[in-house]
C-alpha cells in the first residue's frame, strides 16, 4: 500500500477513538445515559448512527457477490433478512416500541406480560438470546476484521513464542482494532457509539460516492454491456430464473443453477411470507432497538426510523454497484475460467477489487469507510448487549438497589467480559462459522412467530410467548444440523432430501413448530392479568385480536378509542417497501448506464416520497406524545 493510504487509515483510526473517548464524560450520569445517551441525543444522529450500523463489511461483500452473479433483481434477495423490517418500524413500530418508556427489549417484555412466573419466563429468554447473539457477533467480527485488516495494512504482526505462532497476523490485528473500538465504546456508552458512528458514516458516504464516481468515468457502458446482458439488468422475472448470463460466461449460469434458487418465483413468494412475519415481530433485542428506544419521544422515535431508510441504501450501492461494476469488466473472464467456481469466491471480489484496481487516495478513503463500516456494527453491538447483562438480569434479579456509579462500573466490566468471550470464541475460527449461522438461522428463525403474535393477540401469554421461542429455536437447530451433515447422510434418504432444501424453504416448517409451541404454552396456561393487558393495550394501542381488553377500557373510558389503522399501515407499508427498492436500484441503474431504468427508479422515488409525506409524515406530526 502506498503510505498516502496507510495515512488516511491511520488518521481516521485516531479520530474515531480520540472522539469517542472525548465524549465519553457524558456517560457517567447512570444507566440511562450510558445505554440510551439519556434520551438527549438527536433523533437524526440517532439515525445516522442506525445507519451506520447496518453498513457492515461482510454484508457488503455478501451483497457484492450476488450482484455480481444474479443482477439486479439481486436486491430481492436482501427480503431473506428481511430488509423491510426497517420500514415496518418504521411506518408503526416504532411508536409501539418508544411508548414503553423502558431501557431494553427484554425489559420491555414485562409490559407486555407481566411480572409473574410467566413474564419472568419471557423475559429471560429475550436477555438470553440478546447475550448470546452479541457474543457470537462479536466473535464473528474478530474474525472478519482480521482477515480484512490483513489485506489493508502491509505489516506483519504475527507474534511468536517458544519457537511457534502464538498468534497470528490476522488475530493480532484484529485484537488491536477491537481493543481500540471497545476503549471508546465501553468508557462512553451510547454518547461514544453514536458521535463516532455519525463520523464513519460521513466517511463511508464519502467511500461510496468516490468509488461509483471513479467506476463511472473509468469504464464505459460498451465495456459494460459487452460483459451483461439485457436479462442481467431486468428486475422482472417469472416463475422460473432466466439464463442471465451469454454462453461465453457459462460458468456463472451453472452457478446459479446450482444454488437452489432457479425457481426465482417461489423464493420471492417465500421470502414475501417470511418477510411479513419476520418484519411484523419487530426488531431483534439489538442495537436497532436500542436506537428506538433512545429517542427522546415517541414522534421522533419514527423520525428516526424514517430517516435510517432515508440514508442508508442508495449511498451503501453507490459503493457495491460501483464496485461490481469495476469486477465485472476485469475479473469476470477470470472467474468464468475457474470451472469449480462457489458462491465463496465471489464473495472475495471486494478485496481483489481494492487490491488491483483502486487508485491511490481513493483505496486509503475506501478502506477507512470498509474500516468504518466494522467498527460502528462492532460498538453497537458491544454498548446493546451488555444492556442485558446489567439491567435485566444483574439489577433485576441480584442487586436492584446501587448507586449509579456502581452500575456503570458493572456495565464496563460487563462490557469487557462480554468482547471477551467473543474474542475467545473468535480464536476457534473452524467453530465460529457454525457459531454464526446458528445465531442468525436458530436464533433469528425461532424469533419470529413468538414476536408476531406479542402485538396482535390479546390471549397470548408469558408461557406462550417461552415455549413458542424454544419450538422455533428447536425446529431451526435441527435444521442447521442437517444442513452440517449434509455430506455424511446417505444419498435418497429422507434426511437427506431435506438437507438438500435451501434454507428458506424450510421456513414454513420451523414457524409452524413454533406457532404450536405458542398455542400450547398460552391454551395450557391462564391469561395475562387483565390489569397488565389493559396497561399495555391503552399505553402501545397495537391494531389486532384485543377486544376483550378494548371492552373493559371502554366501559371504564367512554372516550378510549381503539387503533383502526391496520389498512393504512399496511399500506404505507408496501408503499415504504416499493420506496426502499427504488432506492436500491437507482444506483445500480445510474452507474451501469441504463438511463431509463434509472430514470423510472428517480420517478418511483419521488412518487413514493410524495405519497409518504401525506400518508405517514403528516400523520406523524399529529402524535400525542
Amino acid at each position: 500500500m502506498n503510505i498516502i493510504d496507510v495515512s488516511i487509515i491511520l488518521i481516521y483510526i485516531v479520530l474515531s477513538v480520540g472522539i469517542g473517548i472525548w465524549i465519553s464524560r457524558k456517560a457517567s450520569k447512570g444507566l440511562d445515559d450510558y445505554f440510551l445517551g439519556g434520551k438527549s441525543i438527536k433523533w437524526y444522529f440517532l439515525g445516522l448512527s442506525n445507519g451506520s450500523g447496518m453498513f457492515d463489511v461482510s454484508g457488503t461483500s455478501w451483497m457484492i457477490g450476488v450482484l455480481f452473479l444474479y443482477g439486479v433483481k439481486s436486491f430481492m434477495f436482501m427480503w431473506l433478512w428481511p430488509i423491510w423490517n426497517q420500514i415496518f418500524v418504521m411506518m408503526f413500530l416504532a411508536v409501539w416500541i418508544r411508548r414503553s418508556k423502558v431501557m431494553t427489549g427484554s425489559e420491555w417484555i414485562l409490559t407486555r406480560f407481566g411480572s409473574d412466573q410467566a413474564g419472568k419466563a419471557s423475559h429471560i429468554i429475550v436477555a438470553i438470546f440478546a447475550i448470546i447473539s452479541t457474543i457470537g457477533f462479536i466473535a464473528y467480527f474478530f474474525v472478519g476484521i482480521g482477515k480484512f485488516v490483513t489485506i489493508i495494512l502491509p505489516w506483519d504482526l504475527t507474534v511468536h513464542m517458544n519457537g511457534g505462532v502464538f498468534l497470528t497476523s490476522e488475530q493480532a490485528y484484529a485484537l488491536l482494532i477491537i481493543f481500540l473500538t471497545t476503549i471508546y465504546t465501553v468508557k462512553g456508552g451510547m454518547f461514544s457509539v453514536v458521535a463516532t458512528e455519525v463520523v464513519q458514516y460521513i466517511i463511508m458516504i464519502v467511500a461510496g460516492v468516490l468509488i461509483a464516481g471513479y467506476a463511472f468515468i473509468n469504464y464505459t457502458d460498451i465495456q459494460i454491456n459487452s460483459v451483461i446482458t439485457p436479462e442481467w439488468k431486468n428486475v422482472f422475472f417469472g416463475w422460473e430464473f432466466e439464463t442471465q448470463w451469454s454462453d461465453k460466461f457459462e460458468t456463472f449460469n451453472r452457478l446459479i443453477d446450482t444454488e437452489g434458487y432457479k425457481m426465482f418465483g417461489a423464493f420471492i413468494g417465500m421470502t414475501l411470507f417470511k418477510g411479513f412475519f419476520a418484519s411484523v415481530a419487530g426488531p431483534t433485542p439489538s442495537y436497532d432497538l436500542q436506537r428506538v428506544l433512545s429517542t427522546k419521544s415517541v414522534k421522533e422515535a419514527a423520525y428516526m426510523s424514517g430517516f435510517t431508510n432515508l440514508i442508508l441504501f442508495i449511498p451503501r450501492y453507490l459503493l457495491i454497484t460501483g464496485i461490481v461494476v469495476i469486477a465485472l469488466v476485469n475479473l469476470a473472464p477470470e472467474l468464468n475460467a475457474n470451472v469449480n467456481l462457489t458462491g465463496a469466491d465471489l464473495e472475495l471480489l471486494m478485496p481483489k477489487v481494492v487490491n488491483l484496481y483502486i487508485p491511490v487516495g481513493i483505496k486509503g478513503i475506501l478502506l477507512a469507510g470498509l474500516l468504518a463500516a466494522f467498527m460502528s456494527g462492532f460498538s453497537a453491538f458491544v454498548n446493546a448487549g451488555p444492556a442485558y447483562i446489567v439491567n435485566d438480569i444483574y439489577k433485576k434479579y441480584f442487586k436492584p438497589v446501587a448507586s449509579n456509579k456502581h452500575y456503570i462500573k458493572v456495565s464496563q466490566i460487563s462490557s469487557f467480559l462480554v468482547v471477551g468471550l467473543g474474542v475467545f470464541m473468535g480464536f476457534f475460527a473452524d467453530s465460529i462459522n457454525s457459531l454464526t449461522l446458528w445465531i442468525t438461522s436458530a436464533l433469528y428463525g425461532g424469533y419470529v412467530a413468538a414476536n408476531f403474535l406479542k402485538w396482535i393477540w390479546w390471549r397470548f401469554n408469558g408461557w406462550g410467548y417461552f415455549w413458542g421461542m424454544v419450538g422455533g429455536l428447536i425446529a431451526a437447530s435441527l435444521q442447521f444440523i442437517l444442513d452440517q451433515n449434509k455430506g455424511n447422510l446417505t444419498a435418497g434418504t429422507f434426511l437427506h432430501d431435506l438437507s438438500q432444501v435451501p434454507s428458506i424453504y424450510l421456513f414454513p416448517l420451523i414457524f409452524g413448530m413454533s406457532i404450536l409451541g405458542c398455542l400450547l404454552g398460552t391454551y395450557l396456561s391462564k391469561p395475562t392479568d387483565m390489569e397488565v393487558l389493559k396497561s399495555f393495550y391503552s399505553n402501545v394501542r397495537p391494531w389486532g385480536f384485543w377486544n376483550p381488553v378494548y371492552k373493559q377500557l371502554k366501559a371504564e373510558d367512554q372516550s378510549f378509542q381503539k387503533n383502526n389503522d391496520f389498512y393504512l399501515d399496511m399500506m404505507n407499508c408496501v408503499i415504504g417497501i416499493i420506496w426502499q427498492s427504488s432506492m436500491i436500484l437507482l444506483p445500480i441503474y445510474f452507474i451501469i448506464r441504463d438511463y431509463p431504468k434509472a430514470g423510472v427508479a428517480l420517478a418511483v422515488f419521488l412518487v413514493t416520497t410524495t405519497v409518504l409525506k401525506f400518508t405517514w409524515l403528516d400523520r406523524v406530526r399529529k402524535i400525542e406524545e
